[in-house]
C-alpha cells in the first residue's frame, strides 16, 4: 500500500499509482494481452452473466426494503397507539430515526444509483425515502453524482471533500489554526451533519449555489415544490403532530428529534468519510492525471470490514466502497462477490487495494488523516 498521507510532503506520484504490465508468469487468463482495467470490468461483467443474475434487486434487497419500511412505519403508529411515556416516547422516537439512517444507506443510495430496478418508476419512487427523511432527493442526486462520483477526492470540485473552512481534509486546503484539533472536534461536527443538510444545505445549494456547475443548471419549478413540500412534510410529522396531536411536551420532542439527527448524521458521515479520507488514500489536483478511471478509484478510495456481513447489511454495502464507485448502477447486495474479484485482480496486477479489517480502524485512519493535516502545512 503506498502511503499517500504518511507525511503530506511524501504523497505519491501518480506513477507509483499506476502499475507495469503484467508479467508473463501472471495469472492472468492467457492470451487476454489486456490492461488491468479492461481484464477487471470483464470479470465483474462476466459474474452476473455466469451466474445468471441481474445486477439489480435480489430477494435480501427487497426483504431490506420491506423491513426498513416496517419500522418506520412501526416506530410511529406504536407512538399513536400507545401513548407512551416521556422515555418510551424518545425510544421509539429514535427507533424511528434508525429506520431513517438505514433507508437512506440501504435504499435511497442504491435507488439514485437506479440500482434497485430496471424500471426507472421503481428507481424514482424509491428516490422519495430522502425527501421522506428531510432531504432533496432531487439536490442529493445532483450533489453526489455531479459532485462527487465524477470527480474523487478531486480538489475544488469533490463536494464530499469541501471542509467549509471548519476542516483541511486534503493536503490541497488552506490550513488555519482550527484544523490543529479538527481530529478532536470532527465527531462532534459530524454528528450535526443531518441537521445541517435537512436545515441549511438544501436550501442554499438551490439558492446560493457554491458550485459552477450548480450555478449553470436550471432547476424545475416541480423540484423547487417538491423541496418545500418535503420539507414541510418532514417538520409536520416528525415535530408538529407529535406536539398538537400527540400532545407532547416542545422540549421532549426537541430532544428527541435532535437525538435522531446526532444518530443520522455521525452515522452518515462516517460511512463515506472512511471510505475516501484516511491516510493512504489520494487526493489529486487535476482530472486527467490517471489515463483510466479505474485507477482513479483505486488510487482514492478504501474500503473496510469486507468480510462483515452484518456490517455490510446496516450500511448498505457502502463498505464494499470500490466496488460501488466501479459498479454504481449494480444493487449493493451482490457488492460481497464483487470485492473478491476486485481484490484478486487487483493482486494479480499489482495495484494497491487500501482496506480495513474493521470500521473501526478505518474511523481511526480517518482521525490520524485529520491529525496529520491540521498539524503540517
Amino acid at each position: 500500500m503506498f502511503a499517500a498521507q504518511a507525511t503530506v510532503a511524501e504523497a505519491p506520484e501518480v506513477a507509483d499509482l499506476v502499475p507495469p504490465e503484467p508479467s508473463a508468469s501472471s495469472t492472468i487468463e492467457a492470451g487476454s494481452n489486456a490492461s488491468f482495467p479492461k481484464v477487471l470490468r470483464r470479470r465483474l461483467e462476466n459474474f452476473f452473466a455466469e451466474a445468471d443474475l441481474s445486477p439489480k434487486a435480489d430477494p435480501t434487497m427487497w426483504a431490506k426494503i420491506a423491513i426498513g419500511m416496517a419500522v418506520l412505519a412501526g416506530s410511529w403508529i406504536a407512538l399513536y397507539a400507545l401513548h407512551p411515556s416521556a422515555w418510551a416516547f424518545i425510544a421509539l422516537y429514535v427507533l424511528g430515526g434508525l429506520a431513517q439512517t438505514f433507508l437512506l444507506l440501504n435504499i435511497a443510495h442504491d435507488s439514485n444509483h437506479n440500482a434497485i430496478s430496471s424500471r426507472p418508476a421503481i428507481n424514482k419512487s424509491l428516490n422519495y425515502v430522502f425527501d421522506l427523511c428531510g432531504i432533496s432527493s432531487y439536490m442529493w442526486r445532483i450533489l453526489h453524482h455531479r459532485g462527487h462520483h465524477s470527480c474523487i477526492n478531486l480538489h475544488g470540485e469533490d463536494d464530499a471533500i469541501e471542509g467549509r473552512g471548519l476542516f483541511r481534509f486534503t493536503p490541497h486546503d488552506p490550513r488555519a489554526p482550527l484544523h490543529r484539533f479538527q481530529h478532536i472536534y470532527a465527531l462532534f461536527l459530524y454528528a450535526l451533519f443531518s441537521l445541517e443538510y435537512v436545515f441549511v444545505r438544501d436550501f442554499q445549494s438551490f439558492f446560493f449555489p457554491g458550485h459552477a456547475y450548480l450555478t449553470r443548471t436550471r432547476h424545475p419549478l416541480r423540484e423547487y415544490v417538491i423541496l418545500f413540500a418535503g420539507k414541510a412534510f418532514y417538520l409536520t410529522y416528525m415535530l408538529i403532530l407529535p406536539i398538537l396531536v400527540m400532545r407532547e411536551p416542545l422540549l421532549l420532542v426537541l430532544a428527541a428529534f435532535f437525538i435522531v439527527h446526532l444518530i443520522v448524521g455521525i452515522s452518515v458521515v462516517l460511512v463515506f468519510q472512511t471510505t475516501h479520507v484516511i491516510e493512504d488514500t489520494y487526493f489529486p489536483l487535476h482530472r486527467s492525471e490517471f489515463e483510466n478511471g479505474v485507477y482513479h478509484v483505486f488510487a482514492t478510495t478504501a474500503d473496510y470490514a469486507t468480510e462483515n456481513p452484518v456490517v455490510g447489511w446496516l450500511v448498505g454495502g457502502l463498505n464494499h466502497h470500490v466496488v460501488h464507485h466501479l459498479c454504481p448502477y449494480v444493487c449493493h447486495t451482490h457488492y460481497a462477490p464483487l470485492t473478491r474479484i476486485v481484490k484478486q485482480t487487483a493482486e494479480e496486477f499489482g495495484v494497491p487495494y487500501r482496506q480495513h479489517t474493521t470500521m473501526t480502524k478505518a474511523i481511526w485512519h480517518h482521525l490520524q488523516l485529520l491529525k496529520q493535516l491540521g498539524n503540517e502545512g
